[in-house]
């Protein structure tokens, strides 16, 4: 997080998960953009900033929105670089998508190092109709995945559940994201009344 010229903070997050988990939608939810019926893949990198009151304080949010596509790892790499918060989704519909979760972890891990804050979302939710484990992803598997992540990797993180056709917790969830960001950031900053 820098300091701009006009006073405000940037901070830096990165949205990643497979193709078609709604990552965009959760995106354009949160900016007070219309749902769009379908799905319209990303091609290669979005980008999206806003500019929020946060902890009295004006933040330039970027969120860099990147494609889930195979075919633009290559790509991905190069937008890791600088971010101070992840976004990480998956399809509470599409097991497959859940299952691929730790292999974004990993490939973030690869092309950042040491994780910074993180949240695991679950989305579509306003989709699933029971909690079936075979067809749906239930709470309670995407919780113990986060505890898990967080565990095995000593990263701040949280578990949240979203539909950005009905915008059922997208504010909260970026509003955590933004917590959790900027403690992280005071916590790497000396304290310069010691000493």
């Amino acid at each position: 997080m820098r300091d701009q010229d006009d006073g405000s903070k940037i901070m830096k997050a990165v949205l990643i998960g497979d193709g078609a988990v709604g990552k965009t939608s959760i995106r354009r939810n949160y900016l007070g953009e219309d749902f769009i019926e379908g799905h319209l893949a990303t091609i290669g990198v979005d980008l999206a900033t806003k500019r929020v009151l946060f902890d009295q304080d004006i933040v330039k949010f970027i969120i860099w929105d990147l494609a889930g596509q195979p075919t633009f790892e290559k790509v991905r790499g190069h937008y890791y670089s600088g971010c101070n918060g992840i976004l990480l989704v998956y399809s509470v519909i599409d097991r497959e998508s859940f299952d691929n979760a730790s292999k974004w972890l990993v490939e973030a891990f690869k092309n950042m190092g040491p994780l910074p804050p993180t949240v695991i979302i679950g989305n579509k939710i306003d989709l699933r109709t029971s909690l079936d484990k075979k067809k749906f992803v239930t709470p309670e598997e995407g919780q113990a995945f986060c505890d898990y992540f967080i565990k095995k990797l000593d990263v701040p993180a949280i578990f949240r559940e979203t539909s950005a056709k009905t915008g059922a917790n997208i504010q909260d969830t970026f509003h955590e994201l933004l917590r959790m960001m900027n403690e992280a950031q005071q916590d790497k900053e000396p304290d310069i009344y010691m000493g």
